[in-house]
């Protein structure tokens, strides 16, 4: 893993943190070759039951594409015809947040500071966002003349409705965290000296609970968005009786039983 993504795992608990906050944690291609395999590494690993993902710094979560890199690139391929610039999209963009939305586990994101372009994107790609009062996000995509990559055309207009993700796309502009709140962009909103502590609190909690019930919850969601009322009945039906044969499930109904915390397997 390259010394632009940090990437360690504690008590079941996946941490991948952006690290190059003097270029804004700027996706150049080595830290998103780094930030893809952190981010598949902790979608299948069993030992990691919730992920926290975050950055260094104060300024700035991610602000998407070095663009300082990005200027060599297109001249690269002008030169030589190739196009290859803009493959980071199938070969970076895409798996990443296929492995953080896709993960049988919590994803949380714990945005410290700005996030745009493909930034922007993988907060979304989480399930849960806590934000710093200091962050903002913007789609920034327009405003280089690019449209929406890092899955952004999907999720930003479930999380906010196609007309409000149409004017955040078609009309970049930053967003406070308070109007991210506002939203849905962020599920709660945290002074910016507490973020990390906050949300490695809420990440340990995930990763203390019932992890097979979860994965079955991110499995249906995200079943049910593109599927019918009576399709998605027979979803539950079968993930239902996935989570009822857990192991996890049956310590959870001793506990009830016995007025215990449940400790749970992950099984």
């Amino acid at each position: 893993m390259a010394d632009t993504v940090l990437y360690e795992v504690n008590d079941g608990l996946a941490t991948i943190t952006l690290n190059r906050p003097e270029a804004m944690n700027a996706l150049n291609v080595a830290t998103k070759v780094a930030l893809r395999d952190a981010a598949e590494s902790a979608a299948g690993d069993d030992a990691v039951r919730a992920v926290l993902l975050t950055a260094a710094g104060d300024r700035a979560f991610c602000v998407g594409q070095d663009l300082k890199e990005h200027i060599g690139l297109l001249a690269a391929d002008r030169e030589t015809g190739s196009g290859q610039t803009m493959s980071t999209v199938r070969e970076h963009y895409n798996p990443i947040v296929r492995a953080l939305a896709g993960a049988p586990k919590p994803v949380v994101a714990a945005v410290n500071g700005v996030a745009a372009g493909a930034g922007f994107g993988f907060a979304l790609a989480a399930d849960h966002r806590i934000v710093a009062d200091t962050a903002g996000f913007n789609t920034s995509f327009a405003g280089v003349a690019l449209t929406a990559d890092s899955g952004i055309s999907w999720t930003l207009p479930r999380v906010i409705g196609p007309g409000r993700a149409a004017d955040l796309l078609l009309f970049p502009r930053s967003i406070t965290a308070q109007e991210a709140f506002e939203l849905g962009i962020a599920n709660r909103v945290v002074p910016a000296a507490d973020l990390r502590s906050e949300a490695e609190a809420v990440a340990r909690a995930l990763a203390e609970g019932p992890t097979v019930a979860y994965a079955a919850l991110k499995e249906a969601m995200a079943y049910g968005l593109t599927h019918s009322l009576a399709e998605t009945l027979e979803k539950e039906d079968e993930l239902q009786t996935r989570a009822g044969s857990s192991e996890d499930h049956a310590i959870a109904v001793q506990a009830f039983v016995n007025k215990e915390k449940p400790k749970y397997l992950g099984r």
